[in-house]
């Protein structure tokens, strides 16, 4: 009993001593940059990594790194109509991208090309700034954020966003190193390829372009796996994040308020960029949609047209969609096609 009451003596004369009472809004910064979105992921997969990152500051910036792992895992079934051989989309990024403009029932079309030149390799080319506008409205609004946050003299919210924007420029360093072109098989300049690819949920791609191209978007990885040293620094990345809770209770009602309108604004505005991007910028090439998705009855309507567009159907048959009791070249009759 002495030693509870003690305990309560020293709890009261912590309380009795503190400057101010507790301030539950000065936790909102903290549960607002720890909400588990995956809006700046999925941007890293799509655009990779720009200048920029270092001040777009939202819900989930700890998860950038999770990018690779936002296709679930999948990694599915393609074929090369042109050669017949059949293997996997290995890029898990370029999955990620399939799955998103794929749709249930439907033959989405993509073409393959290389981009722009850019003057350097950390500018982004052209198209890619005008299709950022609202990345970049991101990054100018944390900068607003952090000239309010001086205007008030609001020395701890300001160490915030401060501590935020260096946890950015981390991962950013971090992904840089991880996202070096690795594998993409042998050359084959000046050679056009065909590829047909089989998603989940009956979500079927057709992706043309130059061989060298689409080798280096479903081949390999995107990103290589980390080193001791880039594992330590994305660890001390994470629990800054956490430590940064901590901060946020020092900052003032106004300062606080400008964080959470900052991380809220920021998150609109990625969420809105993600739906607006219809392609995928890597290793110099872009991959975008070309018409709109079309849809078929029966998957035995899909397969007949592409064998009879590509001229042979051992791919076909590879993958399932056909039943026949020895595989030919060239279309025949008298072919079995599964639901």
């Amino acid at each position: 009993m002495k030693v509870f009451e003690s305990l309560c003596k020293l709890v009261s004369t912590a309380h009795a001593t503190s400057p101010s009472p507790f301030n539950p809004l000065s936790l909102l910064p903290g549960l607002f940059t720890l909400t588990p979105l995956t809006s700046i992921a999925q941007r890293t997969v799509r655009r990779g990594t720009s200048l920029l990152d270092p001040l777009v500051l939202a819900p989930g910036l700890h998860l950038q790194s999770t990018a690779t792992d936002l296709h679930k895992g999948e990694y599915p079934a393609c074929a090369a109509l042109t050669s017949g051989y059949v293997f996997r989309v290995e890029n898990p990024a370029t999955v990620y991208f399939l799955q998103r403009v794929g749709r249930t029932g439907c033959l989405t079309d993509l073409k393959v090309s290389a981009q722009a030149s850019s003057p350097s390799r950390f500018l982004p080319t052209l198209d890619d700034a005008l299709a950022s506008l609202g990345y970049y409205a991101a990054a100018g609004c944390t900068v607003v954020a952090a000239q309010k946050g001086y205007a008030l003299n609001d020395i701890w919210g300001l160490f915030f966003i401060s501590n935020l924007i260096f946890i950015r420029l981390v991962n950013f360093l971090v992904l840089r190193r991880r996202s070096r072109p690795g594998w993409f098989g042998a050359p084959e300049p000046g050679v056009q390829g065909d590829l047909f690819i089989l998603l989940s949920q009956d979500r079927w791609v057709r992706i043309r372009g130059p061989v060298d191209d689409l080798k280096a978007l479903t081949s390999g990885t995107w990103l290589c796996e980390p080193t001791t040293l880039e594992t330590f620094f994305g660890a001390v990345a994470k629990l800054l994040v956490y430590a940064n809770m901590a901060v946020a209770g020092l900052a003032t009602d106004a300062g606080v308020c400008t964080i959470v309108a900052m991380l809220l604004v920021n998150s609109g505005l990625l969420a809105v960029e993600n739906l607006r991007i219809r392609s995928l910028s890597m290793y110099g090439r872009t991959m975008e949609a070309v018409g709109e998705p079309k849809r078929y009855f029966r998957r035995r309507d899909l397969a007949e047209q592409l064998i009879r567009e590509s001229g042979r159907d051992d791919w076909a048959v590879a993958m399932g969609l056909i039943v026949k009791d020895r595989a030919s070249t060239g279309k025949s009759e008298g072919v079995t096609l599964t639901m």
